[in-house]
């Protein structure tokens, strides 16, 4: 390269950093009115969280206690609406929203719902809960697997208990999602499909409970092929 090459390539360079510190002469009004913004949205968020989320989480979960010992009591009326002076699940998901105990209260009004043959109402709820913890989650998406076949609808089912399967991944719930979706392909007429499930019990959980009768189910479907 000539030196006339780089000192054209000098020039333009300077020329171009000139004109960036122009822009930014020119619009530094705009430029510190944008950072300060960014700077005041940053300081909401963290008062946001502290001052307002934060005692609402705790205020919600306080007042979640008596609504969860009614549903592990299996009283499911009292669970969804309340019981002496303190809210149920519904309460909790209208006058806490956003906040992790509404959330939780889905999965828990969806679960009484189920519990209470009330599908459609089981759906919906255990749809609206997002889980961070797998055996949880998995729950959700398993109990929403057994509404829809109380529905009768198997197509749904077979989508949810896959992905209760999927979400699960240990020896405990693994098994019993796997059955289900076994018998959802049974209700199918798709019994090679149930015959195929039944012996990844067998081979994936061979010490799990749904594992031991899976023979007597692998015969049972084999013999209706």
């Amino acid at each position: 390269m000539s030196n006339t090459q780089v000192n054209t390539r000098i020039v333009q360079a300077d020329n171009d950093f000139g004109q960036t510190g122009k822009f930014v002469r020119e619009n530094q009004k705009s430029l510190l009115f944008i950072v300060g913004a960014i700077v005041a949205l940053i300081l909401l968020y963290i008062a946001y969280q502290k001052f307002y989320l934060a005692p609402r989480e705790s205020e919600a979960a306080d007042q979640m206690h008596v609504a969860q010992d009614l549903w592990t009591k299996k009283e499911w009326d009292k669970a969804i609406k309340g019981d002496a002076g303190y809210p149920g699940f519904e309460k909790i998901i209208n006058d806490y929203s956003s906040t992790k105990a509404a959330n939780l209260a889905y999965f828990y009004l969806g679960t009484a719902y189920l519990n209470k043959g009330e599908y459609s109402k089981a759906i919906d709820n255990l749809n609206s809960f997002r889980g961070d913890d797998s055996f949880v989650a998995a729950e959700a998406l398993g109990s929403t697997g057994d509404a829809y076949v109380e529905l009768k609808d198997f197509d749904k089912a077979e989508t949810y208990f896959k992905k209760a399967v999927d979400k699960a991944k240990n020896d405990f719930l693994s098994p019993l999602y796997l059955k289900k979706l076994a018998l959802v392909y049974e209700a199918k007429k798709d019994y090679k499909s149930a015959v195929d499930t039944f012996e990844k019990i067998k081979t994936d959980y061979p010490t799990s409970a749904e594992s031991q009768n899976a023979d007597e189910y692998i015969a049972r479907e084999q013999a209706k092929q």
